[in-house]
Parts: C-alpha cells; sequence; structure tokens
C-alpha cells in the first residue's frame, strides 16, 4: 500500500515556525526508516505539505502522522489517502509490489 499524506496548516503557516526543527527532525528519522519515500512543501508553502509513505499498514500511517510535531502542537493536521497501487513505473514497481508499466 501506498499512502498520500497531505498537511494543512490549521492556522497560519507563522505558527509553525516555533515547531520546523522538530517536524524536519521527524521527516528526516522516516526517510531513514525507509518509510517516507517523497516528502516536501506545497506551492504555494502556506498551505502545507506532503508525504508519500510505502511499507506500512493504514493503521501505522496514521499513527506515524499523529507523531508529526506539528501535529501535536496543534499547528496542522493531515489527510490520509491509502491508494492500492496496480501500475507503476519500473523503477517503483517492485518496491511498491505492482505490475511494471512503460
Amino acid at each position: 500500500m501506498l499512502h498520500l499524506l497531505l498537511l494543512r496548516y490549521t492556522g497560519s503557516e507563522e505558527a509553525a515556525g516555533p515547531y520546523v526543527a522538530a517536524h524536519v527532525e521527524f521527516l528526516e528519522r522516516h526517510h531513514r526508516a525507509g518509510v517516507f519515500l517523497a516528502s516536501g512543501q506545497t506551492v504555494p508553502t502556506s498551505v502545507g505539505g506532503a508525504i508519500v509513505v510505502c511499507g506500512v499498514d493504514r493503521e501505522e500511517a496514521e499513527r506515524i502522522a499523529a507523531e508529526d510535531p506539528f501535529v501535536v502542537a496543534g499547528v496542522a493536521a493531515y489527510t490520509i489517502t491509502t491508494i492500492d497501487v496496480g501500475r507503476a513505473h519500473p523503477v517503483l514497481a517492485e518496491m511498491l509490489g505492482a505490475r511494471a508499466v512503460g
């Protein structure tokens, strides 16, 4: 399963400022563990960000999102969309357990 975590600020982007360092550490920890495939800010950045998660079930993705320092501080919230990948670029197919296309 693949999960798309969409982060949106619950207030202003500036309100999240004091928690940025802890949020970055959260991102780096999960990237090192191989759970986060990609992460980044939205354009414009005032909306929030997005994370692509792989290798965990929906319940674990929800647990991880709830531990984000932004969420713990109440300055952001996640919407999680789970994707049952059927086809993928050959570079990603094996990792995602999907049929390679292309």
